[in-house]
């Protein structure tokens, strides 16, 4: 790659990210652009700028991509209810390929002729990066450094600091925590350190977002959800942009206890992997869309969606956000939603997510069928036995050969 002359870096302002910046100056020669996302990590961002131009980076980049990222990519992998291997609500996975096509939009803006990330040679993010940046650019050279250097511990980053005269903030007190974490507006993540043992429980102080659930309040909570299109529009009556949306969740939801997951999973790079999550809010809405969709979704059309979706999970787990099927998938997902509009009604207790009510002018249930009181001729009874038998008749034909066979 000796023909780079400018990268685009997704940079943190952490260590890691710093040395990275120092390390391809140095290792290509080439100029450094850094693109830096709020994403609502709930860290302040901005430091991030002084820290680049202290590192001689000239392009700086500071997006606030919250509204974006919830709008869409949140929203559209909830609207299929999303969940990989049963549990995961994938908060990092979706974040990333936000994060590929900002790279590769400054990449097209600055003229750049790579692009770079801190994410390890061990895990999913370096293929989510990889495969987005690809599919929206081709041509587009990447440099992965935990795949070239030998910077491979802090101790080694923190003397090429010193080597390097790379300055490091010392200036925060609180204690660092043991484990890799990794936030935005749909969840937290934490990795390593004890959690390294399957079968170590996660200590109470590590949580982030949420009380436990024996510290929940004892009076439940209420909330009204409001949904158009499958998307939550409003809560308690009053209008709220996508990103207000879950950044309120996350606070009712963490107040009550709801969104802590523990779990091992398997990475598509072939290992398995323990990690914890707080996700309070894309719990909620994962239980109250359901909800709404069980009163406007034909029957077969929810089932169709419910088979799909392990794959659809897969592919955003994977990396394959921007490919063909993704977007196919997502066409069909978003055809089904046209009805699915109404109020749900959730009572939260103590990490419970409970479905309290249901409400909708697209309501496919009709009381006059489904009641067990006098149905006035709306549904035969009478009808249920030629149904019946025509359904058995396979398996009628099946055991009279198995007992003639017997």
């Amino acid at each position: 790659m000796s023909d780079i002359k400018k990268v685009v870096l997704a940079y943190s302002g952490g260590l890691d990210t710093s040395v990275i910046v120092r390390w391809l100056q140095e290792t290509y020669q080439c100029e450094v652009v850094t693109f830096t996302a709020d994403i609502g990590q709930g860290e302040e961002v901005e430091p991030a700028r002084a820290k680049a131009a202290g590192l001689g980076v000239k392009e700086i980049y500071v997006d606030d991509l919250r509204e974006e990222f919830v709008r869409d990519f949140v929203f559209p992998m909830f609207r299929a209810n999303t969940v990989y291997e049963g549990e995961y609500l994938l908060g990092t996975s979706i974040a990333r390929p936000l994060i590929a096509k900002r790279l590769i939009e400054i990449a097209n803006e600055t003229g750049a002729d790579a692009i770079s990330h801190g994410a390890t040679g061990k895990g999913n993010d370096q293929v989510r990066f990889e495969l987005g940046a690809y599919a929206l650019k081709p041509g587009i050279k990447v440099i992965a450094p935990w795949r070239e250097w030998d910077l491979n511990s802090r101790e080694k980053l923190m003397a090429y600091c010193e080597e390097h005269n790379i300055p490091v903030d010392f200036s925060n007190k609180k204690k660092k925590s043991p484990y890799s974490m990794d936030a935005n507006l749909l969840h937290i993540s934490y990795e390593g350190g004890n959690l390294e043992d399957p079968w170590w429980e996660a200590e109470e102080d590590m949580w982030r977002w949420s009380v436990s659930p024996e510290a929940a309040p004892d009076q439940p909570t209420y909330i009204e959800l409001t949904y158009e299109k499958g998307d939550i529009v409003a809560i308690d009556g009053q209008a709220m942009s996508p990103a207000t949306v879950l950044a309120h969740l996350n606070k009712v939801g963490g107040e009550n206890g709801i969104g802590r997951l523990d779990l091992v999973e398997n990475r598509y790079v072939g290992m398995k992997s323990r990690g914890c999550y707080e996700t309070p809010g894309g719990t909620i809405m994962l239980k109250a869309h359901r909800a709404i969709e069980s009163l406007t979704l034909d029957r077969e059309v929810a089932h169709l969606k419910d088979s799909l979706m392990p794959k659809y999970a897969e592919m955003v787990y994977n990396g394959y956000w921007w490919s063909p099927e993704r977007k196919m998938m997502q066409t069909m997902i978003d055809e089904s939603q046209e009805v699915v509009n109404g109020k749900v009604r959730v009572k939260l207790y103590k990490g419970n997510v409970i479905v309290a009510g249901r409400q909708s002018d697209d309501s496919l249930f009709d009381e006059k069928i489904a009641t067990f009181e006098d149905d006035a001729g709306a549904y035969d009874q009478k009808d249920a036995e030629g149904f019946i038998k025509l359904n058995a008749l396979r398996l009628r034909i099946a055991a009279n050969k198995n007992r003639k066979l017997g």
